[in-house]
């Protein structure tokens, strides 16, 4: 299997909503993104799918030196071999790639965050950065859509935290605010043991609230020259917005399942934005 093979299998793999927009790019782009989607991937799934911390920060330490001597000319992972040759054309740096490792190092030395300053760090680690690299893959042209990414990058993680309630807290990990759990008076056994209440719905009201939010100031922030090139980032917004909408039409059903869109409704919110320009 070529580098190529193998981050393409990767990414569509995963059935993120990601795939989906990236299906829409030209074919050195779609191949960027595509490879760091891999990279992504790859360094997540070392936190979510070896249980021994020990084994997992080894592995990821073991990352941080790939990414050095990849930069240094000797790549030996599939994933970084099909990335280099794309990264200089894309403005891809070796920092970006140690801040993604450095946030999944986070969530195996943290489990709670106090407030949101705390979880907005994690957040600039692990989504902040990599909407930084995408927009650049998918043909920045002005600084201050920088802005945008990042916090586009922030709205799509707190869907993320939203969606994953349930399935976190059974892995020992909450990322919602323990200042606004004490807040609305929801205790973490709650939700370890998925236990709905009046609080625990107002609390995802209240977090959903911001999500939605962020969404709204991240448009905001786009500038018009680039708005055409980031129709991909326009994509996800749109599908993970419309997922949003759905956790919350389920009132907020999220401790003991997790809530997605079919991969057909996924495809058809991407064209839309695509061919339409429309949310």
């Amino acid at each position: 299997m070529s580098p190529q093979d193998y981050v393409q299998q990767k990414a569509a793999a995963s059935g993120s909503s990601f795939y989906y927009a990236f299906l829409f790019l030209p074919p050195e782009r779609r191949a960027a993104i595509t490879a760091f989607y891999a990279f992504c991937r790859e360094v997540d799934d070392v936190v979510d799918e070896i249980t021994d911390p020990g084994v997992a920060a080894t592995k990821l330490a073991w990352w941080q030196k790939e990414v050095l001597q990849a930069y240094a000319g000797q790549a030996s992972h599939p994933v970084m071999q099909a990335l280099m040759p794309l990264a200089p054309t894309f403005g891809i740096e070796s920092r970006h790639l140690m801040a993604v490792i450095e946030g999944c190092q986070m969530d195996l030395n943290q489990t709670r965050y106090l407030d949101f300053a705390g979880l907005r760090q994690y957040c600039h680690l692990v989504a902040g950065v990599v909407g930084e690299v995408a927009a650049r893959i998918f043909g920045q042209t002005d600084d201050a859509t920088t802005a945008y990414a990042h916090k586009l990058g922030l709205a799509f993680q707190m869907t993320n935290i939203i969606r994953d309630v349930g399935e976190d807290a059974m892995r020992g990990r909450i990322y919602l605010p323990l200042d606004e759990q004490q807040r609305f008076g929801v205790k973490a056994n709650e939700l370890i043991q998925r236990t709905y209440s009046d609080n625990f719905t107002a609390l995802m009201k209240f977090q959903t609230d911001r999500a939605h939010a962020l969404y709204d100031e991240a448009l905001a922030l786009l500038p018009a020259a680039d708005r055409r090139a980031q129709k991909p980032g326009l994509m996800m917004a749109s599908i993970y917005r419309t997922l949003l909408r759905e956790i919350e039409a389920s009132g907020f059903q999220v401790l003991h399942q997790r809530i997605a869109l079919t991969p057909l409704r996924k495809l058809w919110l991407a064209w839309k934005m695509q061919a339409l320009g429309r949310f």
